[in-house]
């Protein structure tokens, strides 16, 4: 009996393929529950990039707020400054996510959930905030007409183009991650072997490139961002055992090198002409709570998390991260600036006014869009994506 992945934190229990003996048919899969806690987890790295967002640029004068919010935020704005470590953690969730939904996938089939679960929401949210930020009451440039119809092909990135959202400097990191993936591991077909494989001579090769200095190699290696990938990935082969010592050196070797890369790309001491301030300590550990916490998940450990909203939360995370900068700005400015609410109330009605958008766009764009992309891309075929 194998284990095949469907959607995120559910995998399927299948019978070896066969015809049906004495005219009974095969018991229909048996789905595990979801992982509803690395749903929660989403939702938490994406609201700790907000708060580095809306309140961790202490320094730096913003035209939202108008002024530094060192000054609006004196104590937290401190603490704010490593929100922007979610990220990390988002790669490390990433990581599982795509090793679970590639296993047992048709190179076709991964490429048309990868795609249905990206595009949507991302071309309506290109859209929103050109539209927004082409309005006479809004303070912000929008990109050139061209720029935009680039950005649609999130090929931005590589080509230079002036970015509509801020961060899809992210997904450019995961179009990369997904493109290693397919032709390493889902290409010839998945299985821990091959993963191993893959994790040791990504692993290797990313440091290689490093050392060398080539750009290329740097663009497709991406060494900065390769251990939370591919800490991610071994935690995954840890949830289907959690005895299997060669993930859990994955995932400790990405740990260590993650640490690394996320202090040297982070950390500075506090100064007048830096716009946050970071430890080395604190960086190194938050990296470490975010590892813990999928390895937790991972092992069943939080399997208690378990509730009907957590699912929603994931729902909401990925839409809620496109949107909510460069819209959260403009409302930001809104209540703060023209209507004179307090720091901490627009910072707080922000965050839930972009929650609600995120909500409309999973409802009316994603549930909508994805299974009919998914269905065009896969030529006609269902097929559930992580």
């Amino acid at each position: 009996m194998t284990i095949t992945p469907e959607i995120p934190g559910r995998t399927v229990e299948r019978a070896p393929a066969g015809p049906a003996q004495d005219g009974i048919r095969p018991p229909r899969p048996r789905a595990r529950p979801r992982l509803r806690a690395l749903d929660g987890l989403r939702l938490v790295a994406a609201l700790m990039v907000a708060a580095y967002h809306y309140g961790g640029r202490g320094g730096e004068i913003t035209k939202a707020w108008g002024v530094s919010a060192a000054s609006l935020f004196p104590s937290a704005h401190t603490w704010f400054a490593y929100g922007c470590l979610g990220v990390q953690i988002f790669f490390v969730i990433s990581g599982f996510v795509i090793c679970m939904s590639g296993w047992g996938r048709s190179l076709a089939s991964f490429f048309a959930s990868r795609a249905a679960r990206l595009l949507p929401a991302y071309w309506v949210s290109v859209l929103l905030v050109t539209l927004v930020f082409a309005l006479p009451a809004v303070v912000y440039e929008a990109v050139s007409p061209s720029d935009v119809l680039v950005n649609l092909t999130l090929l931005q990135q590589p080509l230079g183009v002036d970015r509509v959202l801020g961060v899809c400097w992210t997904l450019w990191a995961e179009i990369r991650f997904y493109a290693l993936f397919a032709v390493c591991v889902v290409l010839p077909g998945a299985g821990r072997r091959r993963i191993v494989l893959f994790c040791a001579v990504w692993t290797l090769a990313s440091a290689l490139g490093k050392a060398s200095g080539e750009p290329l190699l740097d663009v497709v290696l991406m060494p900065e961002y390769a251990p939370f990938f591919i800490g991610g990935i071994g935690l995954y082969l840890v949830h289907r055992n959690r005895r299997d010592a060669t993930a859990w050196g994955i995932v400790g070797v990405s740990w260590l090198l993650g640490q690394h890369y996320a202090v040297a790309d982070l950390w500075h001491p506090a100064g007048p002409h830096d716009f946050s301030y970071r430890s080395s300590l604190v960086i190194i550990a938050i990296v470490t709570a975010g590892f813990c916490a999928v390895a937790a998940i991972a092992v069943g450990a939080l399997a208690r998390f378990d509730h009907p909203w957590l699912t929603v939360a994931g729902a909401l995370t990925y839409p809620f991260y496109l949107v909510h900068e460069h819209l959260g700005w403009v409302v930001v400015g809104t209540l703060h600036r023209r209507f004179g609410i307090p720091a901490w109330e627009t910072a707080a009605l922000t965050v839930v006014l972009m929650l609600v958008l995120a909500w409309l766009m999973h409802r009316y764009v994603e549930r909508l869009l994805t299974p009919r992309l998914r269905r065009a891309l896969s030529g006609g075929t269902v097929a559930r994506s992580a």
